[in-house]
């Protein structure tokens, strides 16, 4: 039969594009269904403005770097255009003439003694310890959660071999570290290390990146830790950059491979239903009618669209069931694309400097401006003067724009979370205005320089990408919602509760960033299971 496989994978986003790639390679035959006219998902570049095509700006997502390098090689993507341009420092202007470089060297450590001598002689302590941790915890995100209450002998391997990996490192001060990374807030860590409200607001900005929390709200020091984790380049962990050709290329990328393996890739080919019978999924079924069939399906979609959507109540335990309902994803974002007639001009830092315009630009005061953006969306209006996470990639990347012109990307916070169920459109207008009138006081001209912009609102991210309110993790990155418990109690294998049904989204455990690997754990948990 035309349509019958040995796996099919519902959702073309790079997880699933990645599940796919890895069972090719191994010479199954399999299928991608993605719903939207082209594959990628949010890790995309689109060209918005139909008036001036020539301007490329990644859509959502806009950096890279946990994807660890076996990936990279067992796929071949650098065979097929990926590339990374590296970020350059970490800038945060501020509308007194200051500024603030994070980075190497003594121009970042003048920068912060400019607010703190004692500050600036913490910062490398501080890189120090948190890179301790992430390097021990990062291992974590290559493993597959044990059943920690099983007493199958496979599980009870498991957890033994968990506990070996960690006995050299887990001395009780060591434990005692990481308890506060799962337990703080953001802000209480950093005030462990730092004196200057603007050093801790700066520094609190990866506790914060996507979340639906301010950097005062208990267990963000974890999420300021996991965006820490990566693998090493040059000695150096997290390192973050940027695709050439955007984010789209990264996606392009993975599908090129998953097709030279012999992947089949369908778009335009929502899925309607998982079909299921006497407990195992034998296929799907398609929005127009149409079926697959095969012994294995993956998921790459949001939880709750899976099994509160595609599939029948009746199939799925009611715990399990109660587990997904409950599962939050609440986020408030904002993503700001940008076409400009020039670079800004920073009034504490002037003329182009590719360390600061091609880094990672941040807008805020200080803690509390953060934290006050934050209680205002949790109190149901549009932050008055919202953060932004900025970058130009067009410092580096010449494929996105004219000569001349550039493309910024600003990932901003905060909005309602309500805001994922109304478009929204005039508030969300108003919102980017402030944020542009914020931004004018450390570049002056900047708003003259815009040419075109996109705002795509949490509204517009779950309908046109699935991400349900918005949330780019698939899920909040509280402790409740890790590890053992990341998408449910007694599922955090990539497995369901339904056989020959796996999960590879962004909610699994190692989800979160462009990684892909939920895609590559599901098909290692596949193999074990000899599911084909």
């Amino acid at each position: 039969m035309a349509n019958n496989y040995e796996a099919i994978v519902i959702g073309g986003g790079h997880n699933g594009l990645v599940a796919a790639a890895y069972l090719a390679k191994y010479g199954k035959k399999v299928v991608v269904l993605e719903a939207r006219h082209k594959t990628g998902g949010a890790a995309d570049t689109s060209s918005p403005w139909p008036e001036a095509p020539e301007f490329k700006v990644m859509t959502l997502s806009y950096t890279m770097s946990l994807m660890p390098p076996y990936i990279l090689k067992d796929l071949r993507l650098k065979d097929f255009g990926y590339r990374i341009n590296p970020l350059g420092m970490g800038y945060t202007p501020h509308p007194d003439g200051r500024s603030l470089i994070e980075g190497e060297g003594q121009r970042s450590f003048d920068s912060f003694a400019d607010y703190s001598k004692k500050d600036a002689e913490a910062m490398e302590p501080y890189y120090e310890w948190i890179g301790r941790i992430a390097n021990l915890l990062h291992p974590l995100l290559n493993r597959t959660p044990p059943h920690l209450s099983s007493r199958s002998l496979r599980d009870i391997k498991d957890v033994g071999r968990l506990a070996w990996s960690l006995r050299k490192e887990l001395d009780e001060r060591t434990v005692a570290d990481i308890t506060r990374l799962f337990t703080m807030s953001a802000a209480d860590l950093l005030e462990r290390w730092f004196e200057d409200p603007t050093v801790i607001g700066s520094q609190s900005v990866n506790g914060i990146i996507g979340t639906w929390a301010g950097p005062m709200t208990p267990g963000t020091a974890y999420v300021l830790m996991h965006h820490s984790t990566g693998e090493e380049s040059e000695g150096q962990v997290a390192s973050w950059g940027m695709p050439e050709g955007g984010m789209g290329a990264v996606s392009d990328a993975i599908r090129a491979s998953a097709e030279s393996f012999g992947a089949e890739i369908r778009v335009s080919t929502p899925v309607d239903k998982v079909l299921v019978k006497n407990g195992r999924a034998v296929g799907v079924a398609t929005a127009s009618g149409e079926e697959f069939r095969a012994p294995v399906v993956i998921t790459a979609c949001h939880p709750q669209i899976t099994f509160l959507r595609q599939i029948d109540r009746g199939d799925l335990p009611e715990s399990f069931v109660e587990d997904i309902e409950g599962w939050r994803s609440r986020s408030g974002t904002v993503k700001i694309n940008l076409a400009l007639d020039r670079l800004p001009e920073f009034t504490a830092d002037p003329g182009f400097d590719p360390d600061v315009h091609g880094g990672a630009i941040t807008i805020l005061d200080d803690l509390e401006y953060l934290e006050t953006a934050f209680q205002e969306a949790r109190a149901g209006k549009p932050a008055t003067v919202p953060f932004a996470d900025c970058e130009i990639p067009t410092v580096f990347d010449r494929t996105l724009a004219p000569e001349g012109r550039h493309v910024m990307s600003m990932f901003t916070q905060w909005v309602p979370e309500s805001w994922s169920r109304e478009p929204h459109r005039e508030e969300l207008e108003a919102y980017a205005n402030r944020l542009f009138d914020r931004f004018e006081l450390v570049a002056p001209g900047f708003r003259d320089s815009i040419l075109h912009r996109q705002i795509i609102g949490p509204y517009d991210m779950e309908q046109e990408y699935g991400l349900i309110g918005g949330n780019i993790f698939h899920g909040e990155l509280t402790v409740d919602q890790l590890f053992h418990m990341r998408p449910a109690v007694g599922y955090a294998d990539y497995r369901t509760p339904i056989r020959g049904l796996y999960q590879a989204s962004s909610a699994t455990h190692a989800g979160g960033g462009v990684t892909g690997l939920p895609g590559h754990h599901v098909v290692r948990e596949i193999r074990r299971d000899k599911a084909l």
